[in-house]
């Protein structure tokens, strides 16, 4: 079943504040873990002392891959079960990467007793499966991005329709499709290593989307576009430029289009799923969960992330590649360029792409530099938003926490109608407003 309010550890639903969300989001700032979870603490000291932070990672090392894993989930409201997984999901090694930092045969066992029977069930799951077979062949790329528009816009409609007390045809073409790739009992993947059959229910399918999306917004960069040739954006793996050589040049990388296609799949299995929900309690007053698999059970509630306006938008991956490269242009530029061009390169990026925050903070800058103080609040504002409901940062040259500190300081001088005009003054700038207040 699917809900659209936020449970566990974010408050991001359609109406949340950005003090709402930057509440959610203040223990990850402070690194206070276990004001998120008692046990957090406990959990990362087990990955430490496994090595974790000895290890690669595409952008860093694997330690600061799971712990970002854990807080997107979490500020995107999973549950405790997904969550751990997220912190742990990799850890068994994967169809993916070599990082078995618990052996996945022996290992499972005291896994299980670290994270719990639940999460640790899932990061079994999560680990033998042929995750890229079964997100991006099986489903992502069987779906166009006119057809994925279409039925967000035909699964929204079937919903209200229900809502109205209307019966709700598993024959309508969306639902028909959606069904035939991911059946409501779900499907049979094969163990990466023995070949055996690995049985998923469709909502943990639904939640290996959704880490996808947490996985892929917290480690690319353009270095992947170079390894795979994503030179169109649409992520599709064709290249195999393997002598690429990392870091790349740290500009942003080309996945957001793909992730909007997945994060929009998942909108439709949780919509699905909530017709089904609908019919059982019209038809026999059922809650709908007496038919519930019991890996249903452990995932609880399909969660709509507010990313992709709550998953309902899909970027097209020619304007996601304008968008990225008109930022590129604007922020490289510095003084050698008009501000009213590196301002007009910048709001060109952000209406080709408004779901990452980085343009807009950049966009605050250039507002402040030329005194344009309520313009520049508002670009603060948005950008603050889209990076608290992100959890991630889209430009990985600066860590999340530091785009959401630099936005918060240029909302609280804009605010006071105040900007320094001098390098000084600039190097001077440190502390948010209300932070004192709260210690």
């Amino acid at each position: 079943m699917a809900t659209e309010n936020m449970n566990g550890g974010g408050s991001s639903s359609k109406g949340s504040s950005n003090e709402e969300l930057l509440a959610a989001a203040r223990p990850f700032l402070r690194g206070e873990l276990g004001m998120v979870d008692p046990e957090l603490p406990s959990l990362v000291a087990v990955l430490c002392a496994a090595g974790a932070g000895e290890c690669y990672h595409k952008h860093g090392t694997f330690l600061a891959h799971l712990m970002d894993v854990y807080r997107i989930l979490r500020l995107w409201g999973a549950s405790d079960a997904v969550a751990r997984c997220g912190l742990f999901h990799s850890s068994y090694s994967n169809s993916y990467v070599d990082l078995a930092i618990f052996h996945p045969d022996t290992g499972r066992d005291a896994v299980r007793a670290i994270v719990g029977a639940h999460a640790e069930r899932l990061v079994h799951l999560f680990c033998v499966v042929p995750r890229h077979a079964l997100i991006h062949d099986d489903l992502h790329l069987r779906y166009t991005d006119a057809e994925l528009r279409d039925h967000l816009a035909a699964s929204q409609a079937s919903l209200a329709a229900a809502r109205a007390g209307r019966s709700a045809s598993v024959d309508e073409p969306w639902r028909r499709k959606l069904r035939s790739l991911v059946p409501p009992e779900g499907v049979v993947a094969k163990h990466i290593r023995t070949g055996e059959p690995v049985k998923l229910s469709r909502r943990v399918v639904a939640v290996f989307i959704l880490m996808t999306v947490a996985d892929f917004s917290d480690q690319y960069t353009d270095y992947q576009d170079k390894l795979f040739g994503n030179d169109d954006g649409r992520l599709e793996f064709h290249g195999d430029n393997w002598g690429a050589l990392w870091p790349g040049t740290g500009k942003p990388g080309l996945w957001v289009s793909a992730m909007s296609r997945l994060a929009a799949l998942y909108n439709l299995i949780a919509r699905d799923e909530q017709l089904d929900k609908l019919t059982a309690m019209a038809s026999s007053l059922d809650d709908g969960r007496s038919n519930e698999d019991d890996d249903d059970v452990i995932v609880g509630e399909l969660v709509i992330p507010p990313v992709f306006e709550r998953c309902s938008r899909v970027l097209d991956p020619g304007e996601q590649k304008a968008a990225r490269d008109l930022y590129w242009e604007a922020i490289c530029s510095g003084g050698d360029a008009e501000a009213s061009k590196v301002e007009a390169m910048l709001r060109e990026s952000i209406a080709k792409n408004p779901f990452v925050g980085e343009p807009e903070l950049v966009l605050a800058q250039v507002l402040l530099n030329g005194g344009r103080y309520e313009e520049a609040a508002a670009a603060a504002e948005r950008g603050v938003r889209l990076l608290l409901e992100w959890g991630s940062s889209w430009d990985k040259r600066m860590s999340w926490e530091g785009w959401v500190s630099w936005g918060r300081v240029m909302g609280d001088k804009a605010k006071l109608r105040q900007w320094p005009r001098t390098a000084w003054g600039i190097i001077n700038l440190g502390l948010v407003r209300g932070v004192v207040n709260t210690n």
